[in-house]
């Protein structure tokens, strides 16, 4: 099946071919007219006139019409137009000279709407009969160069036609080009999108099950805690939702009040009554703002938070604080995946970002940033 490119050069071939024809026609119907003897105008008049008709609905056809048939009577047409030289004195008159322009530039322009074969059969047929009339009146008699001239509409088709190949193959190949850069950029979003799934499910690994197991098997809680079986059923629930079907929208102040009864800290909450936000927006930010919890669960030696959310739909920010013992950011190593994934990656990847302020002995304070549109 034909590309984008080579369609639009089959397109280009039938609007150019009709663009020449009629762009030559006003000097060939001049030079028919300016070289008539008297005797002989009228009738040449009368031809040029069958000539500029049959020229304009040729080149009509070539830009709306399909098929092969005009092209048949388009060389039909300049046969019988050459054969006028019987009864136009044309030869003895030395005024063959736009009769072989038309058939010339019809063999040259047939090349770029037709099949080779066809092309070069239209070519042969025009060239061949035109030689072949005016041999018939004696034009070798009177100048050989009259059918030298005229038996160049051959050879003029077959270069045509050989540019003509050259293009249709560049097309080709562009064609493969875009074809091939589609599979690959297809292939390359497939292969990202797989890359999201799975990391976004490493991190709701990393922030629910795995924390969970994590603070049991280090000791910062006991196996027999209280909420340690509801926590694990809700991280259970979490990942469930997750592979499913998500909303448009989603409402932030919700998202974050449900994760902080997960947080097991005090958490003083300040935001607005409802804040809509598009869901990968929304679960986004709750994401990145319930992992900064946790890591104050876990390592502020802290039991109390503040989480106060500013802004609405078009911009926001969401700071997470603790007055606990704190550290120093750059000292984080890069292999821990709690802050540079599910905190910076996810904000990252809804466009926001993330502005850590902490020290030893003085508190954390974690800025999550989103302005719509940056995504």
């Amino acid at each position: 099946m034909a590309g984008e490119a080579a369609r639009l050069l089959v397109r280009f071939g039938r609007r150019y071919a009709a663009a020449v024809r009629l762009a030559t026609l006003l000097p060939i119907c001049g030079i028919a007219l300016f070289r008539a003897a008297p005797a002989s105008f009228t009738a040449t008049a009368y031809m040029v006139g069958v000539a500029a008709a049959w020229t304009c609905g040729y080149a009509w056809w070539l830009r709306a019409g399909r098929g092969s048939l005009p092209v048949a009577l388009d060389v039909v047409v300049l046969v019988g137009l050459f054969a006028s030289v019987f009864w136009t004195d044309a030869v003895e008159d030395r005024n063959t000279g736009w009769l072989r322009l038309l058939v010339t530039f019809a063999c040259v322009t047939c090349q770029w709407h037709t099949s080779p074969l066809a092309g070069g059969a239209a070519a042969l047929a025009a060239g061949g009969g035109a030689v072949g009339i005016l041999a018939a009146a004696g034009a070798a008699d009177v100048d050989a160069t009259l059918i030298r001239g005229t038996a160049w509409a051959i050879p003029a088709a077959a270069l045509s036609r050989a540019a003509w190949v050259v293009v249709q193959r560049a097309a080709e190949r562009a064609d493969r080009m875009a074809a091939e850069a589609v599979r690959v950029r297809s292939e390359s979003l497939v292969a990202a999108a797989a890359r999201a799934e799975e990391r976004e499910l490493a991190n709701a690994l990393h922030d629910t099950a795995a924390t969970t197991l994590l603070m049991v098997g280090v000791g910062q809680v006991r196996s027999d805690a209280d909420w340690l079986a509801p926590q694990a059923r809700r991280d259970l629930d979490r990942l469930r939702s997750d592979s499913g079907p998500a909303p448009q929208y989603a409402d932030l102040v919700d998202l974050l009040r449900a994760d902080l009864d997960a947080t097991h800290l005090t958490v003083e909450f300040d935001a607005p009554e409802q804040l809509r936000l598009p869901f990968d927006v929304a679960r986004a930010i709750a994401d990145a703002a319930g992992e900064a919890l946790t890591n104050v669960r876990r390592h502020a030696s802290t039991t109390r938070a503040t989480v106060r959310l500013r802004g609405d739909a078009r911009a926001l920010r969401l700071d997470i604080a603790d007055q606990g013992k704190g550290f120093s950011p750059t000292d984080v190593p890069a292999t821990r995946r709690g802050i540079r994934e599910s905190v910076r990656g996810r904000m990252s990847r809804v466009g926001g970002t993330v502005t850590i302020t902490s020290a030893e002995g003085e508190g954390t304070l974690v800025r999550l940033e989103w302005r719509a549109g940056h995504d």
